[in-house]
This record gives structure tokens, sequence and C-alpha cells, in this order.
């Protein structure tokens, strides 16, 4: 996996980490290796930490209804900011 900066932020901090192997969402990488998804997240942990974020929020949109634009496996990575609550709509 790699992580790269979202040219479209949505948050102070926001970084996607992506796998490398192709599926199209988080669930196809979760059937094809359970194990990916776990790397994704640990990954995103040193992201958000190292860029001075102990406490983020993870996001994986699955499916055009949900917001995905890539269909390819990622995950967004917000931190920096006092505003963000439970509601996600």
């Amino acid at each position: 996996a790699v992580s790269i900066k979202d040219l479209n932020p949505q948050a102070p901090f926001h970084a996607l980490v992506i796998t490398v192997d192709h599926h199209d969402n988080a669930a196809a990488s979760a059937a094809a290796d359970p194990a990916s998804v776990g790397h994704l997240v640990a990954l995103a942990d040193e992201v958000a930490r190292g860029s001075g974020n102990a406490d983020y929020r993870l996001i994986f949109n699955t499916g055009a209804g949900a917001g995905q634009t890539v269909f390819h496996t990622h995950l967004h990575v917000l931190g920096g900011s006092s505003r963000m609550s439970e509601t996600l709509v």
C-alpha cells in the first residue's frame, strides 16, 4: 500500500491509503485478501500519527451510491479538525 495527500481535502489533514493490488473496493479486497485491509488500517494509523494526528477518521466508500468515484480500494484518513463528530450524513 502507498499513501498520498488527497487532491480535494475534506479536512485539514486528508490522506489516501491505496492498495497496490487492484480490487474495486474494500469489500472486494477483504474477500480476496483479508490481511490487506488490516494492512491499510495499520498504514493509515502510521500516516495519521506521523502527521501529528492522534485522533482521526477512516472512511472507505464502497459503490457509486456511497460516493466512490475511484474504483480501486483506497482508505481516506481525515484529521486535524475539532469539528468532526459522529454525524456522517
